[in-house]
Parts: structure tokens; sequence; C-alpha cells
């Protein structure tokens, strides 16, 4: 640590020295953030995301191995059946919370465009997880194939590696070498003129409301959201259940006998 006195002659006679080193030292200290955080993400992505569910919130009387962080039933923390996953086959993708909501066009409010919702995912940690909102009348709302090859594509080189949206898209083939998971409520192909009304705010997107940087899980199986600031204790145990869980598997698969598998189920044997 330097003393006043000792900044006011490095001040003097080595002043950009000591911000370059500064500056150095922060870059690289943010550079450990960004990595430690980043590993961690890909961490989570090795869970299935009714795993990720059952440590945030889906047996809150389990105090060792659940967070308990919403109510299990009302607590719109994870999607319903209308959110479709496109991708099965590439598995989990996790990442931040951005948010945007599209619409049809106003000619009174015209002041965002594609490029804003660009720039609000490069402002957030990564990976990230794109949560779109469809704001259209309910005639169209199944007409609606927003989100394409194109925007995708963008979204991509930005640093999206999965999107939600509570309405249909299109371009499938397309998008699927890209590996970024694509979970709609449908498919359709053409859409008319739409506009962009808002970026990160909260949304709900088939029952899950999310908020700008939020972690998002996602799978085949639906998605799941959790406050960022939990991340570590997620993973603690996530671990642990998934260690508890192959031994039960395994102690499962070794007997018929109906009295032996309630007590495994039980976790008489963890």
């Amino acid at each position: 640590m330097y003393h006043s006195t000792e900044l006011i002659v490095l001040q003097n006679q080595n002043y950009s020295d000591l911000a370059l080193r500064f500056k150095r030292h922060w870059c690289l200290s943010q550079k450990g953030t960004v990595f430690e955080m980043n590993e961690k993400i890909k961490e989570l992505q090795n869970f299935d995301t009714p795993s990720i569910t059952n440590v945030v919130a889906t047996y809150p009387a389990d105090g060792e191995n659940c967070l308990g962080l919403y109510h299990p039933w009302e607590g719109h923390w994870y999607t319903d059946t209308t959110l479709r996953c496109m991708y099965p086959e590439i598995g989990s993708r996790a990442g931040y919370v951005v948010t945007c909501v599209y619409g049809m066009p106003d000619t009174n409010y015209a002041r965002l465009g594609f490029v804003d919702v660009l720039r609000a995912i490069a402002k957030m940690n990564q990976p990230v997880i794109l949560a779109v909102k469809q704001n259209f009348p309910d005639h169209l709302k199944n007409l609606a194939g927003l989100l394409g090859g194109n925007m995708m594509t963008a979204f991509k080189s930005a640093g999206v590696v999965g999107v939600l949206t509570d309405g249909p898209s299109r371009d499938v083939d397309e998008i699927r070498p890209m590996k970024v998971q694509y979970m709609l409520t449908g498919v359709t192909a053409g859409h008319g003129d739409f506009s962009l009304q808002v970026v990160n705010v909260p949304v709900e997107i088939c029952g899950m409301a999310v908020s700008p940087g939020d972690i998002v899980h996602m799978d085949e199986n639906g998605a799941c959201k959790f406050p960022a600031e939990y991340l570590d204790e997620v993973l603690v145990r996530a671990r642990r259940l998934h260690v508890i869980e192959q031994k039960r598997q395994q102690l499962m698969r070794e007997t018929s006998d109906v009295e032996e598998l309630g007590r495994i189920m039980k976790g008489i044997y963890d």
C-alpha cells in the first residue's frame, strides 16, 4: 500500500509507470475472475436441468441438498410444457440472462434497434442466455417466426449460448450447426414487420420469470433460473446430489428386492 507522501513522489517521478502497473494488475485480476466464473458455468453445464431444479427449489424439506430459493410450485422459476427444445442432442447450456421484448412496430416509439440487444449481450457476464419475450396480438402470436439464422448468427458471435422465447421462430436446420440451444413454443416459416420494444427488463417466458443477470440452465427438459450469487452453492449441492443419485441407482440395479429398493429410495444407504 502506498502512503500519500509516496504517491506524491510517484506522481512527480514515475506516475505513468505506476498507472501502467496498476492497470496490468487490475486486468489480470479481472481476467482471473472472468476465467473462474466461466469455468463454473462450464461445470454447471455438466448437469441436466432437473438436477439443477432439485438443488434450487424442488425439495425444500431437504435443507442439506436443496437451497429452497423459491416455492416449488408457485415460484415461477422454471418453464412449463409450452416451451420446446429444438436441439436435445447438444445437451445443457447455462449462462447469464439478457432479456428483450419484441412486438408490433410503433411509429411513436422507434428508439431501439437490433444493435441495442447486441450491446446488452456484450455488457453482460459471459456466456449469455437470451430470453426473448414476444409481445404480439393474440391472432399473430403463433405466426411470428421471430428469430432466424441471421439474428442467431449475430447473437452467437456476441456471446450467446442459448435462446429461449415464448413464441415461435424459424430456420431450425440453419441454426442447428451453431450449437446454440434453441427453445421455442413452436416453428413457423414467416413473419411480418416487428420492432424491439425494450431491453433488459424482467420478463416471463413460459411460466419462468427472469431478470437480467439471473443464471438460466436449459436442456431438453426445460429451463430453470436462480440468482447468480448462488452459483457456488448450486454447484456444491449439484456435485453432492450427483454422487448420491449415482450410488442409489447402482444399488437399485443390483437388487430386485422391492423392500430393499424402498430402503434405497429413502436414502438409508446415502
